[in-house]
């Protein structure tokens, strides 16, 4: 498969046109941009989560220790 080239894009551009008529365009392009702009920024934050987790110090869980016994 090769890349996209200027007359691959070009014909993308005409076939979306005719598609979703010229108007339609700019807000699709922008709800596009928006949704582009989400993703980078949560993948941005669970890089930094990582990182946190990775910084603070594995916590002890006691919660299954020892039973106290029943004395009869």
């Amino acid at each position: 498969m090769g890349s996209l080239g200027l007359p691959e894009l070009l014909l993308i551009l005409v076939v979306a046109m005719l598609v979703f008529g010229a108007g339609k365009l700019p807000e699709i392009g922008k709800s596009l941009g928006r949704g582009i702009n989400e993703f980078k920024n949560a993948v941005s934050n669970d890089g930094e989560e990582q990182k946190e987790l990775k910084a603070k110090p594995p916590v002890k869980d006691d919660t299954h220790g020892d039973a106290p016994s029943k004395d009869n």
